[in-house]
């Protein structure tokens, strides 16, 4: 590992957001040859530094230095192009372009270029080969706007991989990657770092992958370092969260934030809980779940927790179905033994079917729109309004209190709240409906170890409550600590069998799918 001199140093970084302060003097060393594990929970200030050595922000203070030159406000201005990539917590791919125009674009640094299509398709087929082979020959004609999430990350990792970059920043890489990838991407990480002195900044929240990865490790706690570059076989897992601030008050939170509901619910739920003070009866949801397809059948009762294990083909397809994203197809979804078929999503929603995304930027946030507007779109959706009343207003107060989510006011937008806190809203939004079924695409896509355990807390409230809860991750050990029963699919995405209880297990679950634990 190269000690000095560093290709990056930042020192004494400030950046603050009008009255907000998020950088407070922050310092990064990272040198040429190493994976520089950057940590800290939401809203500690990852994302804002590396958007200032991108130079998606300028700096307010401090001083910042880029392979022997010191620029101007960021590190990412001409100083460093073509030498800095960098793939965002938020996707930054163009979904107008085709796959390959999105790869080859950032190579294109003159303000007249000729463009060649052939060129870019060799380049693009070149770089995406680096993770999927496969997915390269089949995807670099096809419009950025058709792709899943998770063929969007691969995108833009593979832009960032193929660039000749001298330093990466990866914000949450693997967030929606599955284990196969997240292996294959690491080894090409590790090839480029001994073929050309690669380095890499990884931002990451799944301490496993840090583990494989990184050399050393820098934490941010609120703003300030906390710890400075220190080798990761030198500090503890146990140390590492409580350096993040994070320690034992994580169950501590996550019991709070496990009561708050009752703050947020329609009029007709309060006035039925002033009947009865006590949790809303499974019955009064009903609502058993049946899903079949080529043989394999799952039964849910209200209140289960169900989670859906393999490639994302699989459990997309689902999702779909059950949302009415998209038809039914081979799906056969019934509850209370009556056929479950939507036309489109605002149908499944006016029937209690709720749906959270990890993907936030896409499927979630309504990003021009206030935290109210955020909080109540879903109760808008099943109500059929569109103007905000006193009474969402006090919901929203109150549901916003008792999940800890500190914002100035309501009505700022939901860009001033961290990624995890985001996902904490879209969460809660359903928390005034109490839907039926609730289904949970990949929910903690991205967020910490804190926020993660509140959002457990949140969904089993919800299930003790009588909402049955449809959860796809493609992190095992969050399904095996979660849920009641599991539906595997294969690579091929076809439902292969499914697990419970003893052998919802990392092992079973690697075996039933085909995918690494």
């Amino acid at each position: 590992m190269t000690a000095q001199p560093y290709l990056l140093t930042a020192r004494s970084i400030v950046k603050s957001f009008g009255p907000t302060s998020v950088l407070k003097g922050f310092d990064l060393s990272i040198a040429a040859g190493e994976v520089h594990a950057f940590l800290g929970g939401n809203g500690a200030g990852k994302s804002t530094l590396i958007k200032i050595i991108s130079g998606q922000y300028e700096r307010d203070g401090g001083a910042l230095e880029f392979d022997g030159q010191v620029p101007g406000a960021s590190v990412g201005g001409p100083v460093a192009a073509g030498t800095i990539a960098v793939v965002n917590q938020e996707l930054a791919l163009l979904p107008h372009l085709s796959v390959a125009e999105n790869i080859v674009m950032p190579r294109l640094r003159r303000g007249v270029a000729r463009y060649s299509e052939r060129a870019s398709l060799d380049l693009a087929i070149e770089a995406l080969s680096l993770i999927d082979p496969h997915f390269a020959r089949e995807s670099v004609g096809r419009l950025v706007s058709g792709l899943t999430l998770h063929e969007r990350q691969l995108v833009e990792i593979a832009r960032a991989l193929g660039s000749g970059a001298k330093l990466l920043l990866l914000d949450e890489p693997t967030a929606n990657l599955t284990a196969a990838e997240t292996t294959r991407l690491f080894a090409v990480i590790r090839r480029l770092i001994a073929d050309t002195g690669l380095a890499v900044l990884f931002v990451s929240h799944r301490m496993r992958e840090i583990r494989q990865i990184a050399d050393v490790c820098t934490i941010i706690r609120d703003g300030k370092t906390a710890v400075d570059r220190v080798a990761l076989d030198a500090i503890t897992d146990r140390e590492i969260v409580e350096c993040m601030g994070q320690s034992m008050v994580v169950e501590e939170a996550a019991a709070n934030v496990a009561e708050p509901a009752e703050a947020g619910r329609t009029n007709r739920a309060v006035e039925q809980d002033a009947k009865d003070d006590e949790p809303a009866s499974p019955v009064a949801h009903r609502g058993a779940l049946r899903i079949e397809r080529d043989g394999v059948a799952i039964e849910a009762p209200a209140g289960a927790i169900v989670g859906l294990a393999g490639a994302p083909v699989g459990p997309s397809s689902l999702i779909d179905a059950l949302t009415g994203i998209a038809p039914a197809g081979a799906w056969a979804i019934t509850r209370d033994g009556a056929r479950v078929s939507y036309a489109h999503p605002c149908a499944g929603a006016r029937d209690g079917v709720g749906f959270v995304s990890g993907d936030r930027s896409n499927k979630g946030i309504l990003a021009t729109l206030p935290i109210v507007d955020n909080l109540v779109a879903a109760a808008r959706v099943v109500n059929r309004r569109n103007v905000v009343g006193r009474a969402e207003i006090e919901q929203s107060t109150q549901l916003l209190e008792a999940l800890k989510i500190r914002t100035a006011s309501l009505w700022d937008l939901p860009s001033t709240l961290s990624g995890g806190t985001q996902q904490k809203l879209l969460i809660a939004r359903w928390l005034l409906l109490r839907p039926r079924l609730l289904v949970l695409e990949e929910p903690t896509r991205g967020v910490d170890i804190r926020t993660k355990r509140e959002i457990y807390a949140l969904i089993r409230k919800m299930a003790q409550r009588g909402t049955t809860i449809v959860w796809w991750s493609t992190e095992y050990i969050e399904l095996v600590e979660l849920c009641d029963t599991v539906l595997a699919f294969d690579l091929d995405g076809k439902p292969t069998e499914v697990l419970r209880h003893a052998d919802v297990n990392e092992t079973q679950l690697a075996a039933a799918t085909g995918m690494a634990a």
